[in-house]
Parts: structure tokens; C-alpha cells; sequence
């Protein structure tokens, strides 16, 4: 039941209301005062906190359900590394206050940076950008004033594997760029001879991640960088696969000029919901000065700001202030958490999971989408195979899922696979969750061959039955209106 739903006329909630002194004077022009009430529900305290409060319960969370969704990360974060971010003394800096009232903040802002250094293997880190898009815009903004600079105004076309992340096309438009797809091989590394074809005078560089979204390895990424710079390119890696490979190689000594780096999915910040985020950017010694200010420094034991006056070549600010303080701390708290050894083992249990999974789904029948690859920290599965025998299409599986409190994975992405789901169970599910997992896919097998109609009409169990999606996207109606307005609108 929807909260206006509950209202009824005179029910008030006052303990919640400002005091405003009746005589205060409204210093507001008479033409610009609302003529009639806003139309908000009239409801008791307790109707309210009992209403939210169920729908909270109706809704998925990584610390209530099980979050295979590919390309996001979905993991558990420490609730030490929240702590962190709520001391009193963070919490009360206000972000103007001067730079000897904020010492401790920017110490560890400089420190974080010196850290994603290490990890990145690049020679220097900004924090300002607020999300990972924004990261992946200012590399794309530092990769073109690197060429402005040298007077290489031709060079307008950005190169993209198929396998990259949607956010990159569309980072390379807004720049300015015309983007230029770069097929694979059959074992879905990047096709070097059609990268060759690609490479010319008008190129500015390459995006992509390592390992791509299909989960698997360029192994050819050397050979990739070679030929780039060759041709005066660039190499931008998009971090959101990060967890990946974070202490086991670092995309600087892959050969890459400037990356972003999520730290809502590697550093501890819980992700989705719409953020908070956080997407700093790392970049060579050949696009270091291009940077978005401010960034940490230190001098003589103190910190302070660098602004656009001590780095002229910066693309400037992104954000009003210096960042996401609250993503910067969780992220320095959890780096200190797990220090170098510690990090090593993200990598190693993010992709030991994936390839866990992706082994004993095999042995149900599932089929991979790039055969004899192994998994990097997620996997792509082709259901192709499942609707031509069955009918059963990857959303049908995905929505079944939802009957046993499983989040669906990523579907249909990346497009490239024929009925996709992208997998990933990150680094911090267990073994008995990873095999609750498997066994539940194994019923939607069985599901599939014996009852395919009732996995077409799935989920059975959630609060909404599934919907049109068409009809969601293209009829969205979140605006809810009295029955006595709509009436009047009609007569």
C-alpha cells in the first residue's frame, strides 16, 4: 500500500516539525507562495516508520541475500571501514575550514594516494572525480589535452574492444571523440589484426579492461600497448575489474598511460543504489600533470592542497570541493585493513570463486561463453543452447533466481554473448554460498527441461510478479495523483 494510500485528513506527525515563531515574517513575494497545499499524506509517526520499515524488507541487500551481479562487485564491505568514515572529527570537518584544521583528513588523502600508486604502478593519483564515470571522463579529458598540447589536433577517434564496458563508448562521445570498435578473436582476446587496421594518424588511444567483461584475460595486452604507441596513441584501463588483479599485476606495468579506479567496488564503499561513489584517477608520468586538481601533497611533515596554480596542465576541478570524503576514508581505512598481503588475497579468492562456479555450473550442462578460458573474478554463461532446446531464456533464469533470494546476475551483457549472464561472486561469499548457489541453478536446470512454463511465469515468490519491462521503460508512471484530481482533470 502506498503512503498516501494511508492518509487520511488531520493525522499529523509533529514531533518532527521545525519551530518556526508564528510572528516570523515570510520574506516571499505573494505571486511566488503556493496557493493550496502541497498534497503530501497526512499520517501518524508510527504509520510512517512502520511503512518505510516494510519496505526496507522488501528489498534485496548484500547483507540479507546472495549478489552475483557481474561487472558490479556486489560484496560485502567491513563495517570497520564505515566506522572510520563516521568519526565525530570527520564527520564535523567542514570542507572549507582551513588547511591547519585539516591535517588529519588530508594525511590520509595523501596517504591513499600514495597507496593506489603502489597498487596502480602509476607515478601519481587524484581523488577529486565523485564516480567512476567521472574518473573515466577526466582520463579521456586528460588523454585530449595531452594531444592539444603537442598539437596533434587530428587525432579524433577513440579505438574500442567489444568487449568494454558500456560507460567507455559513451565517455569517448562526450569528449568529443568518434569511437571505433575493435573486434575479438574466437577465444575473445583483442583481434590484432583489425586493431592494426584501426591504428592510424587520427587515433588517440584504446579503452578497455583486464580482464574485459566476458571475465577472461587479454593476453595479448603487451603486444596491444606496443602497437598503440606506435601508432602515438594512449592507453586508458577502466578499473571497474580491478578486484581482479589488485596485488597480482598493475595496468601501469601493462603498459597503460591513465586508469580510473572504482573505489565503491574495490575499497570498501557498498555499492549501488545510485552511490555513493567515488572514481580516482591514476595516470604515467606522461599525463601526471594533466590531473584534476585538488590533489594531497606533503611538505615538511605538513599537508596541503594542490590547486590549479601549482599544476597549470590540469584539467581542472570535477567536483566542488576535493571528493567524496566519506568513499576517500572507507577506502583508506580498508587499505590499511588489509595491507599488501592482504590485498593480494582479494585477487586470488575473487577469481578462485569465479572459476570455482564457472567449473561446477559446467558440470550441470551450462554452457561457458568463451570456452577453455579461464575465469578472471567474474564469467560470462551462454544460455543459447538452454532456449533452443527449451524455450528458456537467461531472464527466465534470472527471474527465478529471485524465488530463492538470490539477486539475478547481469543478462544480456555483454551483448556479444547470445543470452548472457555475467557472474560474480566476488571474493567475500563463501564456499557453502557458493554451492547453495550451484545447487539452485542445478533446480532451474531441471526446472528448464521438466516445467519450463512455470520458470517463464517466475518469480512465484517476490512481492511483484514480473512485469512488462517494455511497457516499464517506455509508460514509466511514478507520479501518483488523488482520484479527485485526476477526475477534475478529465471533466
Amino acid at each position: 500500500m502506498l503512503i498516501f494510500e494511508q492518509s487520511a485528513p488531520g493525522r499529523r506527525a509533529l514531533a518532527q516539525w521545525p519551530r518556526i515563531p508564528t510572528d516570523t515574517a515570510i520574506n516571499v513575494p505573494s505571486e511566488l507562495l503556493r496557493q493550496k497545499p502541497l498534497g503530501l499524506p497526512e499520517c501518524s509517526e508510527l504509520d510512517v516508520v512502520r511503512h518505510y520499515t516494510r519496505l526496507s524488507q522488501l528489498n534485496f541487500s548484500i547483507d540479507t541475500e546472495f549478489y552475483p551481479l557481474g561487472s558490479c562487485t556486489m560484496k560485502y564491505n567491513p563495517r570497520g571501514a564505515h566506522r572510520a568514515a563516521m568519526l565525530p572529527a570527520h564527520l564535523a570537518r567542514h570542507p572549507l575550514a582551513p588547511i591547519n584544521h585539516s591535517q588529519g583528513y588530508l594525511q590520509t588523502a595523501y596517504e591513499l594516494q600514495e597507496m593506489l600508486k603502489t597498487v596502480t604502478g602509476m607515478q601519481a593519483v587524484s581523488l577529486t572525480p565523485m564516480a567512476g564515470a567521472q574518473g573515466e571522463f577526466a582520463g579521456v579529458l586528460m588523454i585530449q589535452a595531452y594531444h592539444r598540447d603537442r598539437g596533434e589536433h587530428q587525432r579524433n577517434e577513440m579505438l574500442i574492444p567489444l568487449a568494454a564496458h558500456g560507460t567507455n563508448p559513451a565517455s569517448a562521445v562526450m569528449c568529443g571523440y568518434t569511437v571505433r570498435e575493435i573486434a575479438l578473436t574466437a577465444e575473445g582476446d583483442i583481434d590484432l589484426d583489425a586493431l592494426k587496421q584501426a591504428l592510424g594518424p587520427k587515433t588517440a588511444g584504446i579503452m578497455l579492461t583486464n580482464p574485459s567483461t566476458l571475465g577472461i584475460f587479454e593476453r595479448q595486452i603487451s603486444e596491444v600497448a606496443d602497437l598503440v604507441h606506435k601508432a602515438g596513441g594512449l592507453l586508458y584501463y577502466d578499473g571497474a575489474n580491478f578486484n581482479a588483479i589488485l596485488g597480482q599485476v598493475r595496468p601501469g606495468d601493462m603498459g597503460f598511460d591513465v586508469m580510473h579506479l572504482n573505489l565503491h567496488k574495490t575499497f570498501a564503499t557498498p555499492h549501488g543504489g545510485g552511490g555513493p561513489g567515488a572514481g580516482p584517477v591514476a595516470a604515467n608520468a606522461k599525463l601526471a600533470p594533466y590531473l584534476p586538481v585538488p590533489m594531497a601533497a606533503c611538505e615538511h611533515g605538513q599537508y596541503r592542497w594542490l590547486t590549479q596554480v601549482q599544476r597549470p596542465q590540469s584539467i581542472g576541478r570535477l567536483s566542488t570541493f576535493m571528493g567524496n570524503a566519506g568513499v576517500i576514508l572507507r577506502a583508506y581505512a580498508y587499505a590499511r585493513m588489509l595491507g599488501a598481503e592482504g590485498m593480494q588475497r582479494v585477487a586470488l579468492f575473487a577469481t578462485l570463486n569465479a572459476n570455482y562456479l564457472l567449473s561446477r555450473l559446467q558440470k550441470i550442462g551450462y554452457t561457458p561463453g568463451i570456452p577453455h578460458r579461464l575465469a578472471g573474478h567474474e564469467f560470462v554463461l551462454s544460455l543459447q543452447k538452454l532456449k533452443q532446446a527449451t524455450g528458456i531464456t537467461a531472464m527466465d533464469v534470472a527471474k527465478r533466481l529471485l524465488d530463492f533470494h538470490i539477486h539475478a546476475p547481469t543478462v544480456y551483457f555483454p551483448q556479444i554473448i547470445p543470452e548472457c549472464l555475467l557472474i560474480e561472486p566476488t571474493e567475500t561469499e563463501s564456499k557453502a554460498t557458493l554451492d547453495h548457489f550451484v545447487e539452485v541453478m542445478d533446480v532451474i536446470w531441471a526446472e528448464a527441461h521438466a516445467s519450463p512454463d512455470h520458470l517463464k511465469q517466475a518469480p512465484h515468490h517476490c512481492p511483484i510478479r514480473r512485469v512488462d519491462e517494455v511497457k516499464a521503460a517506455r509508460e514509466l508512471d511514478v507520479v501518483w495523483q488523488a482520484k479527485t484530481e485526476v477526475r477534475e482533470e478529465v471533466i
